[in-house]
């Protein structure tokens, strides 16, 4: 459903008011300074997709602020992506300044003095969304902010037109697909913003080795989330999940393989340890993000030939398998298999058994 905000109907004596409080409503709080004498009928026409809100905004020449007054006041974080269409604007904040013209569109940091200024009539579509929603570095966008993406080549005109025909299909789109296409308009901000920061300059080899340690140890110090997945292990190392990938094909495995594989001797060792309260093979399991028994259950028998019960039982009557996978000797499941993982546990170091 649009929201229409308009003075049209209102003396021009009395749009600048009204024009204040339309624009500080529909966006963040801020200071407006309408520059004509009888100012112009002013229009917001705002649509929701989750939480972007798209607003195309008409009106005449104007001078926009955001202040410490205001930032202060609100604390809110919020980007505006401004699509200019028509007239030019000059954007400044944190320490540049750049003219916008018809076709190119730029970005605002509501946390962080900024200006506009517009000189003209002029017709613009904004994207307004929270900070937290672009999974982008702190320093790359603040080196972007006040500056003009070009709508007319190279891959900001990419990524200019999707939010362009974004705009014009926000007020035909159900909730769900509106999400959906919001989220790949941020997605493809953020690919814009670390392009621009240099972030996909191929790596070395070495480079390539260091941040798959660190991946690494990021995943294992989140095993016991049942969410843990590609798209959010990319997401917290500012990579996409292709890259993910193709760090883990290095060493001829995929990530979840990986994670499995982690998960399953960590079950395997706390299967060893004496009973105890809520120690069952199913607690075992739950504690190390396996969420369904069965598949849990499968997993174990295909990566070490037994079920976790059977595991359970002999290890601790101290009969071995016969089979002598996992490392162990053949007396007893598990003796010899270790790792600098071993010492781990969900919330802490674990206790020798």
């Amino acid at each position: 459903m649009s929201v229409v905000l308009s003075t049209a109907s209102l003396p021009a004596a009395d749009r600048g008011e009204r024009w204040h409080h339309a624009v500080s409503r529909t966006f963040i709080p801020l200071d407006v300074r309408l520059l004509e004498d009888d100012p112009s009928p002013g229009s917001i026409v705002s649509h929701r997709l989750g939480s972007l809100q798209v607003s195309q905004v008409q009106a005449g020449p104007q001078i926009v602020t955001r202040s410490r007054r205001l930032i202060a006041r609100d604390g809110k974080e919020f980007l505006i992506l401004t699509l200019q269409r028509r007239g030019s604007a000059l954007k400044e904040q944190d320490g540049r300044e750049a003219r916008i013209g018809p076709g190119d569109f730029s970005l605002s940091d509501s946390s962080r003095l900024f200006r506009k200024t517009v000189r003209d009539a002029f017709c613009f579509t904004s994207f307004h969304f929270p900070r937290q929603d672009l999974r982008v570095r702190d320093e790359d966008l603040r080196a972007l902010t006040a500056t003009a993406f070009s709508g007319r080549e190279g891959s900001a005109a990419l990524v200019g037109t999707y939010f362009a025909r974004l705009a014009r299909e926000a007020g035909h789109l159900d909730a769900v697909a509106g999400r959906q296409f919001a989220a790949t308009a941020l997605d493809l901000l953020a690919l814009l913003i670390n392009e621009r920061s240099g972030r996909f300059t191929p790596q070395t080899p070495e480079t390539a080795a260091a941040t798959l340690v660190r991946v690494k140890h990021h995943i294992l110090g989140h095993l016991a989330d049942p969410g843990l997945a590609p798209p959010q292990i990319a997401a917290a190392h500012f990579m996409s999940v292709r890259y993910l990938h193709k760090l883990f094909q290095a060493e001829g495995v995929t990530v979840g393989e990986w994670i499995r594989t982690q998960r399953l001797e960590r079950c395997r060792r706390d299967l060893l340890r004496p009973p105890a309260p809520g120690h069952g093979v199913a607690a075992v399991a739950r504690r190390w993000g396996f969420t369904s028994p069965s598949h849990f259950s499968r997993a174990f028998r295909a990566a070490y030939g037994t079920t976790p019960r059977e595991w359970q039982i002999h290890g601790l009557s101290g009969e071995g398998t016969g089979d002598g996978r996992g490392g162990g000797t053949g007396d007893r499941p598990g003796v010899g298999a270790t790792d600098a993982a071993e010492r781990e546990r969900p919330g802490g170091p674990a206790r020798c058994p």
